[in-house]
């Protein structure tokens, strides 16, 4: 049963494949901003994986993040999440991300539960 206060941490070390220069979200070697979010989404979607019913899982349906610092090629970085908000199906977690000078990026980010099954058979009908 998914229930408030429900906490996620993930982290990663920034590669170059992980930068904009190499994603062509911008021109240098810097953490890019989209891997952050993917970084947010996946912190949030594994913290509440396990408190799912069998079949189902969650998808990613806003993001409200700002990314206020750059971090380098070979720093590590770490997100943590915090489940605030649930609305029948609908998520809200608050989610911050760090590097290891400190604060790079925060804000918010929705998911809804699916039934996986059902919406990739609805996904693929398309």
């Amino acid at each position: 049963m998914v229930k408030l206060g429900i906490k996620g941490k993930e982290e990663i070390i920034v590669t170059d494949e992980l930068t904009a220069a190499h994603i062509g979200s911008g021109l240098v070697r810097v953490f890019a901003t989209p891997m952050m979010i993917a970084l947010m989404e996946k912190t949030c979607a594994n913290s509440v994986a396990a408190h799912l019913e069998e079949g189902q899982g969650t998808v990613g349906t806003h993001v409200n993040v700002s990314h206020c610092s750059a971090t380098p090629v070979g720093m590590r970085v770490y997100c943590e999440s915090e489940l605030v908000e649930v609305d029948r199906r609908r998520l809200v977690f608050r989610v911050a991300a760090y590097d290891e000078r400190g604060l790079i990026g925060e804000g918010s980010h929705e998911r809804f539960i699916i039934d996986s099954a059902k919406f990739q058979e609805k996904v693929d009908a398309k």
